[in-house]
């Protein structure tokens, strides 16, 4: 940002048609056509008008006044927010992937499900040279990177910078903060719950009377970090839950050999593998292994390489499969009833039912499964039994549900595929759009 350079005397405010053809000639120059001309809005008033679903990455609108502005489903990537006023803006499926909002006032906005990815909300103040040629610093409403309570449910937050922000009372219900930069922020109060903060930096950070249930705080520095009043109820650190592999008796591969031999005999030799209760991580990868039927009831396989692994009939209720990759895997017949899969990738896994002998087939079990921004991208789920699931933002296009019951499942925000409609129960499920349902 050039300091020398003298912002308007005066703030400049536009109407929605002006605004409209600002936008329209960013959208040109974005796409290299004659005439268009990138957006430059510095210190104007803009406050309510909508950029909803536009196209303006690398607009700058530092200083501006965007207060209750709509932003709904807006491409913001690498735009300039520097000292703006965002207060109580519609920021819902925004993507912000490295925008610069260092300074910008966000309190009470909606960043619901937004991506802000690798995105600066660090302190930042605008130095403004006036006719004295002397200097002064303007703060916008005197609290930079103020994001008190701004909700960020659902948002992505990785590799962003948030060192020293204000977020007070903010709600970062399942937003997943990976790598995130939290040096000496105000989190005081702040709600964390199911939040991915796994390698976050919170050094010096002001946790007092957050709640982190169900947080994942796993390679988080936590040096000086004040948790004193906090709720840190069912939070996944890096230290084992339950039993660690060390306990098994024997070496991991041995055991998943014995139960090949059990697997191949029908039970007649080998063994059944019983992982029930253990703490998987840091096990060599289990990729397109073979292990059948075994038993993993409430286990911790958090972000484990499962990809192509053969899971079918096994039991898994209750396990923790949050951001596991169980891409393109054999999961026919499984119970993962009440497991977390949140964050899981299961593009192209089989969820159908495993055929037993003719005539009698054992259906796929995710009833109460958390599957909040899983990655279902053509998963086969038919027939499965999905009762109470919770798909919330999940990205399920091109999954098939065909004679699926979705009874009671949760689908707010989900990328639906028009096979849901296939489903055999739909009773009581939320979120489906009316259009879908009609």
């Amino acid at each position: 940002m050039d300091l020398k350079k003298k912002l308007p005397d005066g703030p400049i405010k536009l109407t929605q048609d002006q605004l409209d053809r600002v936008i329209e000639r960013h959208m040109m120059f974005r796409t290299g056509k004659h005439g268009g001309a990138r957006a430059a809005l510095g210190n104007f008033v803009l406050a309510s008008l909508s950029f909803a679903g536009k196209d303006l990455s690398g607009a700058d609108f530092t200083g501006c006044n965007l207060q209750g502005a709509n932003f709904k489903g807006a491409k913001l990537d690498g735009t300039t927010l520097f000292c703006a006023d965002l207060r109580r803006a519609c920021l819902e499926g925004a993507s912000l992937m490295k925008a610069d909002l260092r300074g910008a006032v966000l309190r009470g906005a909606d960043l619901t499900n937004a991506n802000l990815f690798d995105a600066d909300l660090r302190d930042g103040a605008i130095v403004d040279q006036h006719a004295s040629k002397d200097w002064a610093v303007r703060v916008v409403d005197a609290n930079p990177a103020d994001m008190e309570s701004a909700l960020f449910t659902k948002a992505n937050l990785d590799q962003a910078k948030l060192s020293g922000a204000q977020a007070v009372h903010t709600d970062f219900t399942d937003a997943t903060m990976r790598g995130t930069k939290l040096v000496r922020a105000n989190l005081r109060n702040a709600n964390l719950t199911r939040a991915n903060l796994e390698g976050a930096d919170l050094s010096g950070a002001d946790l007092r009377d957050s709640t982190l249930t169900g947080a994942v705080i796993t390679g988080a520095v936590m040096t000086l970090a004040e948790t004193s009043g906090a709720n840190l109820e069912g939070v996944l650190t890096s230290k084992p839950v339950g039993k660690t592999i060390e306990d098994l008796g024997d070496p991991l591969d041995e055991l998943i050999a014995l139960h090949s031999i059990y697997v191949e005999t029908a039970g007649h030799g080998g063994k059944l593998l019983d992982l029930s209760g253990f703490d998987l991580r840091g096990t060599p990868a289990l990729v397109g292994h073979q292990l059948t039927g075994i038993r993993a009831v409430g286990a911790t396989l958090y972000g484990m390489n499962l990809a192509k692994v053969q899971l079918q009939a096994a039991r898994l209720d209750k396990a923790d499969l949050r951001s596991a990759n169980l891409e393109n895997a054999d999961l026919r017949g499984i119970s993962l009833a009440g497991a977390k899969l949140d964050g899981a990738n299961l593009s192209g896994a089989n969820l159908t039912g495993l055929l037993l002998a003719p005539g009698r087939t054992k259906a796929a079990v995710l009833d109460g499964a958390a599957l909040r921004n899983a990655k279902l991208v053509g998963a086969r789920l038919d027939g499965a039994s999905l009762k109470g699931a919770d798909f919330t933002y999940a990205d399920l296009k091109d999954a098939s549900f065909k004679g699926a019951d979705l009874t009671e499942a949760v689908l707010t925000g989900a990328r639906l595929t028009r096979s849901i409609l296939e489903a055999s129960s739909l009773a009581g499920a939320t979120g489906l759009p009316k259009r879908e349902v009609a």
